[in-house]
């Protein structure tokens, strides 16, 4: 159980890297945008970004 969380966590810091590594400009540019909206919108995407991740997690834990 550990080697698959540790798997997860390596899983996703690949995936968070990729964009920043290629595209660095565009990356600063979106973060700039982001650190305009409102909480109340940052919590909406954070919501939907949990739900999916919950909705993925449990898919995978369900057909495995």
């Amino acid at each position: 159980m550990k080697d698959l969380l540790f798997a997860a966590l390596g899983l996703m810091l690949l995936l968070e890297g990729i964009i920043p590594f290629l595209f660095p400009r565009q990356w600063r540019e979106t973060i700039s945008r982001i650190a305009q909206l409102t909480d109340g919108q940052i919590r909406f995407v954070g919501l939907v970004a949990l739900s999916c991740g919950l909705a993925t997690l449990g898919l995978v834990l369900y057909f495995s």
